[in-house]
């Protein structure tokens, strides 16, 4: 199983931001608390360890029993939520969207590094103990980024007019989804199992949360992984009183908005902006903003209302009605985890670095920020015809244009670069500049006027060439371009488009083993991987 490594700002396909955090750049540091790499676990053990109650471990441990008193449950991930009681013991994090079939392969992705760092950790800190989570973003109400995957090039898709959380979408309409899925996963065993997977989990759970509760614990399970669905009051009143912090102070706008220009004024797009009040009220299908207008407090597009007193009576009555938007999301799960590392993706952690401010106004511990890991997985058959054809690791993260022209000037008979004769041009017209310079500094002008033409000239030629050669070898060019394509599927990386069944159908039972092998999260390298 041979595997290459890449740095992420070789691939191109990551920011200069997150590519400045890898790097430990001095400007981003203020942003964040620790780094993470092993050794810095430590201080950051010994400051969760402090502020975590006992109280909220046995309210975690008993919401974490209460969700998987349906499933089947393995030995470790039971014997981790049981774990969670004791003060020895910590969370990595992971948090990803309620995707239809997983969606994109980068949900395996996040929840390996964050399985694998698990591991790390138990053998540099075998006094404690440490469990992965999976964070289900049941809350969220973006219903078309989630309601379909890719199975090779064709989108497969959900229709629901729902509202609301997502995690509590019925789950009316999956059996038409489910009558496409037979058809194009085909025959053979990993066909059937796949097939199985998707037909218990959306045609025999009552929403889209124990749904895809039941399929993340059918892959990880033996790994140890828990899957947690925060919108449970009894969680949510754990967090009443930040909520109350940000509903009468409104914390999160004040601190983050000033984190923001800051971030600004490096040269980040900013990832999210803060609202005056950064909490959604649901029930029933609906999912709004709370805002605040000279002391009433309501629901937007809705005829609630409620005074200071009200509302806070309200919180405490009925918790679970109040969600945290993105800004207090993070902060949420900081509260009710003893959690000591978040893996997410680029964007993600750009957006955690604008929330460290919030984090110390509400006296939460910031936990630390690790990218996930990223991989291209190449067959056997793949990995063979990329050698027949000559074509690198690093080839093939180039843009298309860029590939193809590489690809003309390596394959052709004819020396498609006319940089050796600019170089002479140059030096040329270099004697003329000193001639001109020596005898009429006018002609200097001219001089200049006729390089740049005949430059010009050199470049439209060596285009033309170019072109010719494109056209003679197509053939080549095209097994070449759709190799490309098949590993960057329109011309992105494979891990944001490609579902994991594609993969599934081929090696089956082996896949997630492979890649728990192969993926170690602390690497901070970009994994090239070839599966046999």
């Amino acid at each position: 199983m041979p595997t290459n490594y890449i740095p992420f700002k070789e691939t191109n396909y990551f920011s200069d931001f997150i590519c400045d955090y890898l790097a430990e750049k001095d400007e981003l540091k203020k942003f964040y608390h620790h780094f993470p790499n092993l050794e810095n676990f430590e201080t950051q053990l010994a400051e969760k360890r402090a502020s975590v109650k006992s109280k909220s471990r046995t309210v975690l441990v008993e919401c974490l029993k209460s969700q998987y008193k349906t499933l089947q449950i393995s030995d470790a991930t039971n014997d981790n939520i049981d774990s969670l009681a004791s003060e020895n013991t910590f969370t990595i994090t992971t948090g990803h969207q309620l995707n239809l079939f997983t969606g994109p392969l980068y949900f395996l992705y996040k929840i390996i590094s964050t399985i694998n760092l698990t591991k790390q950790l138990k053998e540099a800190y075998p006094k404690n103990n440490f469990v992965p989570i999976y964070w289900m973003a049941s809350e969220d109400h973006d219903f078309d980024e989630i309601n379909f995957f890719t199975f090779k090039g064709k989108k497969i898709q959900w229709n629901s007019s729902q509202t609301g959380a997502v995690g509590q979408f019925n789950l009316e309409g999956l059996e038409e989804v489910y009558k496409v899925v037979k058809s194009e996963f085909g025959e053979g065993r990993n066909a059937q199992q796949l097939k199985s997977w998707f037909k218990e989990a959306y045609l025999n759970h009552n929403n889209l949360a124990d749904a895809t509760r039941y399929l993340a614990n059918e892959l990880f399970a033996e790994y140890g992984l828990v899957i947690l669905d925060a919108d449970d009051k009894d969680l949510k009143r754990s967090f009443i009183p930040q909520m109350k912090k940000e509903m009468l102070k409104q914390t999160a706008f004040k601190t983050v908005s000033k984190t923001n220009k800051k971030l600004e004024d490096l040269g980040l797009k900013i990832q999210v902006n803060p609202r005056e009040i950064n909490l959604f009220y649901i029930k029933n299908g609906l999912r709004e903003r709370i805002v605040e207008i000279n002391g009433v407090y309501s629901v937007l597009d809705t005829d609630i209302t409620w005074s200071e007193s009200e509302l806070l009576k309200h919180l405490d009555e009925v918790p679970e009605r109040f969600s945290p938007n993105v800004i207090m999301r993070p902060l949420y799960q900081e509260v009710i985890l003893p959690n000591l590392c978040y893996i997410g993706g680029g964007g993600e952690l750009i957006y955690w670095l604008q929330l460290k401010s919030n984090f110390e106004a509400q006296d939460v511990t910031f936990p630390m920020l690790l990218l996930r890991n990223s991989a291209l997985i190449k067959t056997q058959k793949q990995t063979d015809k990329l050698e027949k054809l000559n074509i690198s690791d690093n080839d093939l993260f180039l843009d298309r244009h860029s590939f193809i022209n590489k690809r003309v000037r390596k394959i052709s008979n004819i020396d498609i670069d006319f940089s050796k004769q600019m170089q002479h041009l140059v030096k040329h017209f270099d004697e003329m500049y000193q001639l001109a310079e020596d005898t009429d500094k006018s002609f200097i002008g001219a001089v200049k006027a006729q390089e740049v033409k005949q430059i010009k000239g050199l470049k439209h030629l060596e285009k033309r060439l170019l072109k010719a050669q494109k056209k003679k070898l197509a053939d080549q060019i095209s097994r070449s371009t759709e190799l490309q394509e098949q590993l960057f599927p329109n011309q992105s990386l494979q891990e944001r488009n490609t579902n994991f069944s594609e993969l599934y159908l081929e090696y089956g039972d082996e896949l997630i083993p492979a890649l728990i092998k192969r993926l170690e999260p602390l690497k901070g390298k970009f994994l090239i991987l070839n599966l046999k």
